[in-house]
């Protein structure tokens, strides 16, 4: 039909003036578009997947002290243990599983489980594809998700947090730490404030989130036992074991998740209008 063929020549000549504008702007899209969210996706598949391999040592080192403090007293001791009996290499236990943390808390309990299982328990596996059949063996399939309803606890306030408290932080920083308006300032200068607010989020989500972390990693590794039991067992003071290996690798991990995030979008091009603003009425009030 004319009809039909004349609205594609519109529809394509609108959506080309869209990309001549946006190329024109320095952007590869348009904001909102289905190849911004495609691109999204890539810089967070890269901030996610990478920060969490990379912070896998002192993730190690955090659940050792949490279900084995007698053995692991602190973060340096705990890396001089561990290297000791294992080596070097021994730092890196639960590295693939790791790697997948970016699926969904549903997808996610089942790894987190073996990574658990990799690093608290001595001997029990070296690979996500050994430790698998084992857990099986012990268990079935429930076993991979004994941990979900703390995981829930520990994902969902962390999630909360990370957000509201990053966007939070921006907006003081350039209110009060910042010589210039946001809009004055270069990629680079922008980026280095993208790094400050999420390592200072990211110290929050580790607090918040720290006692179901503690029983996450304490029920994957004791057998028969439930959230319930392993909460009394430990006491108020035993959920904060760990917390400041913690801290140190979530605010860094959430540091370098905005950082990378932020430089993903720079580096393709995506657009990365304001954060919004009150309005000045509601802003009187």
């Amino acid at each position: 039909s004319p009809f039909v063929h004349a609205e594609c020549v519109k529809t394509k000549n609108l959506v080309h003036g869209r990309e001549i504008q946006a190329a024109a702007s320095g952007d590869s899209c348009e904001f909102g578009s289905m190849k911004y969210f495609l691109l999204c996706s890539i810089g967070g598949i890269m901030s996610c997947g990478s920060t969490h391999t990379f912070v896998v040592p002192l993730d190690l080192v955090k659940c050792r002290l949490q279900v084995d403090s007698a053995k692991y007293k602190n973060i340096g001791n705990g890396f001089k243990v561990t290297i000791a009996e294992e080596g070097y290499m021994g730092l890196t236990k639960g590295w693939g599983p790791t790697l997948m943390e970016f699926f969904a808390d549903i997808a996610l309990c089942p790894f987190e489980a073996a990574k658990v299982k990799i690093q608290t328990t001595p001997g029990f596996a070296n690979s996500f594809r050994e430790a698998v059949p084992k857990i099986m063996a012990e268990g079935g399939v429930g076993t991979f998700y004994k941990g979900l309803v703390p995981l829930w606890m520990r994902q969902i306030p962390y999630t909360m947090m990370k957000f509201a408290c990053f966007e939070r932080t921006v907006e003081l920083l350039y209110a009060h730490v910042v010589p210039k308006p946001r809009s004055d300032c270069n990629k680079a200068e922008q980026l280095g404030v993208t790094f400050v607010a999420g390592y200072i989020a990211g110290v929050f989500c580790a607090v918040v989130s720290h006692p179901a972390d503690v029983v996450v990693s304490k029920l994957n590794q004791a057998k028969g036992s439930t959230a319930m039991d392993v909460a009394k067992s430990l006491g108020f003071m035993g959920m904060w074991n760990g917390l400041t290996p913690r801290i140190i690798m979530i605010g860094t991990l959430t540091a370098l998740q905005w950082f990378i995030y932020d430089g993903v979008k720079v580096a393709l091009g995506i657009p990365r209008p304001p954060p919004p603003e009150m309005p000045a009425s509601l802003r009187g009030k």
